[in-house]
């Protein structure tokens, strides 16, 4: 227990630009690449009834883009074995189905011991309705700016529900 809460006080302390995360294709990407911009980062899976919200998500960034919008894709593979491919696989699946244009980052687990940084960060800025853990695919972050974690949407947000929050933010 005493480890869990000094988990929470790092990340509470840390800030999004401090963390790095590998790309589909293997190369390194600091955070801070996107300061300045509002940031959504979202857990994906290819084969999830909720694979289609990658067109909306698609649709935010190639709308917002050029106003400071960025999508962060992770895939996920810790929900019914929905994003079981290898990181070519996905790659290949979200640029041919939905025309991915936006940063996709090798898979990563957001729940648990081996959790990535950047989702033991989110998790403790902005708990869900049923605790911290991430329920499903598709749970999308929403990061201002400054790098602070401002809003959560649920997996079931549909990726257009979201826009008016963001306009806000751009």
């Amino acid at each position: 227990m005493l480890k869990r809460g000094k988990e929470k006080q790092e990340a509470k302390s840390q800030n999004f630009y401090n963390f790095q995360a590998t790309d589909i294709r293997g190369k390194a990407v600091p955070m801070d690449a996107f300061k300045g911009k509002t940031i959504v980062v979202v857990n994906t899976a290819s084969k999830c009834g909720l694979t289609p919200q990658y067109e909306g998500l698609e649709n935010l960034y190639s709308k917002y883009k050029d106003n400071g919008l960025v999508i962060l894709g992770f895939p996920c593979n810790q929900f019914a074995n929905q994003e079981a491919g290898t990181s070519e696989e996905i790659a290949e699946f979200c640029e041919i189905n939905y025309g991915v244009s936006f940063p996709i980052f090798s898979k990563v687990d957001v729940n648990g011991d081996k959790a990535h940084p950047i989702f033991r960060f989110l998790k403790t800025r902005l708990g869900g309705i049923l605790g911290s853990r991430v329920k499903w695919n598709f749970t999308k972050f929403v990061i201002d700016k400054n790098g602070v974690p401002v809003k959560r949407f649920s997996p079931f947000t549909k990726p257009e529900n979201m826009e008016a929050y963001i306009k806000q933010l751009l």
